[in-house]
This record gives structure tokens, C-alpha cells and sequence, in this order.
């Protein structure tokens, strides 16, 4: 699958490149949308696609190692490691999104955006990223 397919950056982001890409894989494979075994796009690929270091790449896929999340895998790359849980039940998944919505709970508060504007914003966000 291509970097592109698989991962989004937000260079403008307060949050490092390298933990946007580990936070990704981590949900993607929660999600069931990656699975052990399964190959990431090369450091070079990623770098290329978003434009960045490629050792940013590289920090992140091997941070992901350590952790045993990914494997490196000769001829192939990176790759999901054996045994990483994927396809976790909906509160494992949940608990992932929480850190983002308490942000975005936050900055809408500070922004003084009333609740049922700031939930029917998220609705629609919802609904657009399912049919994409």
C-alpha cells in the first residue's frame, strides 16, 4: 500500500512528524487495517510522498520496532511484527481517539463554540471521512 494510501501529515501540526506516523500504524492496526505481516511503505517512500526527512521516517518505523510493534524484515522492510494485536474491541479503539477529542474539546471551548455546533461539525466530519 502507498504512503499516501496509508498515512496523512500535518506539517503545521504542534505534534512532531514522527509520533503523527507511530500514532497512525498504531491505529491502523487496532482498526483491523493493518494485520502481522502486513509491509509499510519504505522510509524513502514516506519521506518522499510528505516531503519530509527521511529520518523522521526512519525515528518513527524504528521507535515502532523497539516497542515490537514492527519487524524489520530482509527483502521486504518493515513489517507488522508477529502477535500485535490487531482489530482491538471498540474501548481499546476508543481510548486511542480520546487524546484527540479532549483537544479538540478544548480548543472549541476556547474558541466559545457551543457544544451542539462543535458535535454536529464532528457528525459531518464523520460522515465524510466514511465515504471517502
Amino acid at each position: 500500500m502507498s504512503a499516501a494510501a496509508l498515512f496523512s501529515v500535518n506539517t503545521g501540526a504542534g505534534e512532531p512528524i514522527y509520533r503523527q506516523l507511530m500514532d497512525q500504524v498504531r491505529r491502523l492496526i487496532a482498526a483491523g487495517q493493518l494485520a502481522p505481516g502486513d509491509s509499510l511503505p519504505s522510509v524513502r517512500d514516506v519521506a518522499e510522498t510528505f516531503a519530509v526527512n527521511p529520518m523522521t521516517v526512519s525515528k518513527a518505523y524504528s521507535l515502532l520496532e523497539a516497542a515490537g510493534v514492527l519487524a524489520r524484515q530482509r527483502g521486504v522492510g518493515m513489517v507488522v511484527a508477529q502477535g500485535t494485536a490487531t482489530a482491538q474491541g471498540i474501548e481499546s479503539r476508543l481510548s486511542l481517539l480520546q487524546p484527540t477529542l479532549e483537544k479538540a474539546a478544548l480548543e472549541a471551548a476556547q474558541l466559545e463554540i457551543p457544544a451542539e455546533e462543535a458535535l454536529a461539525l464532528y457528525a459531518r466530519l464523520l460522515k465524510e471521512g466514511r465515504s471517502e
